[in-house]
């Protein structure tokens, strides 16, 4: 409830800001002013207001203004929040689907990822949120995540064996971890620096943005480029907002949210080039010729456990499937 009064308060304290509009939707991200994702949004919204005249544009809150995002979820699910973009993790548990894009060496590349993503699969997974009473609209880019670690490069399975990695505080994570012969430790993101320069910890995994501005590469200078995880992250609008709208503004805002995915996947390119530069700058040694398949066969037991239902199953072959 406080969560929930909270949201009011923002939405009403910055309604003024889109007094030009006949209706402004309100979009959350957990991301900062200036990410990529917020940016995209707020693309989005322009679009929207000139497409429709007027009648819609789109505020966006960062920095979580309107909660964490299992929070901004369910206030979406209640038409409190208009739309949320949220990463894939947290809705895994609700939509059963999104379980699938969620495991590890699933994409053999960020460029399969949007293939099967742009395609009929990634329709079918957004198609699935609306009985959860939200509308899938678009997939943004989350980037790759890797393996980095302070003791030696990795090349192999082998120089995996007996290294402690953080991971996020997640089952799945753990299992990858433990499938590839090291050891997982969950702990909190804010909690990795300082255990990797005391030893508790040999590394973590993460994507280039956040290698380089949490200033991990500072303390953990071996760079794998194994993109053992490539999640995308997914834009939805309430259900209760959609049904509000006419058929006119719903194709509306389909499109518009189609157009800011490649917006945002420019901006997404472009932080990740940055990053990348500073770090390599900075020593970082870096690993890119990395045979995956054994990582990939690693996996059996894992999609085993995770992988249980025959809707499940096949949506896994069919993403395998796809070139």
């Amino acid at each position: 409830m406080k969560t929930l009064t909270a949201a009011l308060l923002a939405t009403a304290a910055m309604a003024t800001a889109a007094t030009a509009c006949e209706r402004t939707l309100r979009s959350s991200d957990t991301h900062p002013e200036g990410y990529p994702t917020v940016v995209a949004v707020q693309e989005m919204g322009k679009l929207l207001e000139e497409r429709t005249g007027g009648r819609l544009c789109i505020e966006v809150f960062p920095s979580a203004q309107l909660g964490e995002e299992k929070d901004s979820i369910e206030q979406t699910q209640f038409g409190v929040i208009d739309m949320d973009r949220v990463s894939m993790g947290p809705f895994n548990n609700i939509v059963e689907e999104t379980q699938v894009v969620s495991l590890p060496y699933i994409f053999r590349s960020v460029e399969h990822m949007h293939h099967v993503m742009d395609g009929p699969i990634g329709d079918e997974i957004l198609a699935a949120f609306e009985p959860h009473d939200l509308i899938g609209l678009a997939y943004y880019d989350g980037g790759s995540r890797s393996f980095y670690n302070s003791e030696r490069p990795i090349n192999s399975m082998e120089d995996l064996k007996g290294m402690k990695f953080r991971v996020m505080q997640s089952d799945i994570f753990v299992d990858m971890v433990g499938a590839l012969g090291a050891n997982a430790t969950p702990m909190p993101y804010g909690e990795v620096y300082s255990s990797i320069q005391t030893g508790v910890i040999d590394g973590a995994e993460n994507n280039w943005p956040s290698y380089e501005s949490s200033g991990h590469f500072e303390v953990a200078k071996y760079y794998t480029l194994d993109q053992h995880l490539i999640v995308p992250e997914v834009l939805v609008m309430s259900k209760k907002t959609w049904d509000s709208l006419s058929a006119e503004d719903q194709a509306a805002v389909r499109q518009a949210a189609k157009d800011s995915v490649p917006i945002m996947r420019d901006l997404w390119a472009a932080r990740e080039k940055e990053s990348e530069q500073k770090v390599m700058e900075a020593g970082v040694q870096l690993v890119t010729d990395i045979d995956k398949t054994p990582f990939i066969e690693a996996m059996k037991p894992v999609y085993q456990k995770y992988v249980t239902s025959d809707k499940l199953k096949s949506l896994v072959e069919r993403i395998q499937a796809t070139e």
